[in-house]
């Protein structure tokens, strides 16, 4: 499938499929919305503590490198896993431009690192930051009670409605600790109805710039 570099309504990049008409984040801005869904919807709850987060759909390594980039300003040891089936080129992600549009160049080597280490093994990153990437279908997932928090960053149920099911929302639900969270930019009432199906206490929130409404559950 075509894949091609656009630059979104904040002035990052990321990855637009014109076969699907999807994008890997929101063109209304992907820097503001992965800040908002998951790092002042998600990661905020957590402070002083370590955190074992998930990502669902790890793709253009934004979501993890602003997480590491907040990590020391929270107090924060995190664990981050990210799976992801078809990871991306390393020639796309010489054209992304999250290091310069987050004024993290002193982080230019990290956010190498993140895309450069290799899939299968824990990397320690930095002093608060430990990444493992596990390349996989979601629906292969199989940890138990062990995450706190979940950033829920598949493609949409537009295009990918079996990523959005109450099987994999199951799988969700076990993999993470009593309390644990997750977050997503999804507000579809399906999604929301599968999530309540398997247990999550779910709620709407403020969306991210161009979206009225996102999803954080609670188990």
């Amino acid at each position: 499938m075509k894949r091609e570099i656009i630059i979104t309504g904040d002035g990052s990049s990321t990855i637009h499929m014109p076969e699907w008409n999807e994008q890997y984040h929101s063109k209304h801005g992907a820097i503001q919305e992965a800040k908002h869904v998951f790092i002042k919807s998600g990661l905020e709850l957590f402070s002083n503590t370590n955190v074992n987060i998930l990502e669902i759909g790890f793709g253009t390594g934004l979501n993890s490198f602003i997480t590491l980039l907040e990590a020391p300003k929270l107090n924060l040891k995190v664990n981050y896993t990210g799976v992801e089936a078809y990871p991306v080129e390393k020639s796309e992600i010489e054209k992304l431009n999250y290091v310069e549009e987050l004024s993290a160049s002193k982080f230019q080597k990290e956010f190498d690192v993140l895309h450069t280490s290799n899939w299968e093994e824990e990397i320690k990153i930095s002093e608060e930051f430990i990444l493992k990437k596990e390349q996989k279908f979601f629906k292969e997932i199989d940890t138990k009670d062990y995450f706190n928090l979940i950033y829920f960053d598949a493609f949409g149920a537009r295009v990918q409605p079996e990523l959005w099911t109450e099987e994999i929302f199951e799988k969700m639900y076990a993999s993470l600790k009593e309390g644990g969270v997750l977050v997503t930019y999804s507000a579809k009432g399906s999604v929301r109805r599968a999530m309540q199906a398997v247990g999550f206490k779910v709620e709407r929130l403020a969306g991210p710039p161009g979206k009225r409404e996102m999803l954080r559950a609670i188990k």
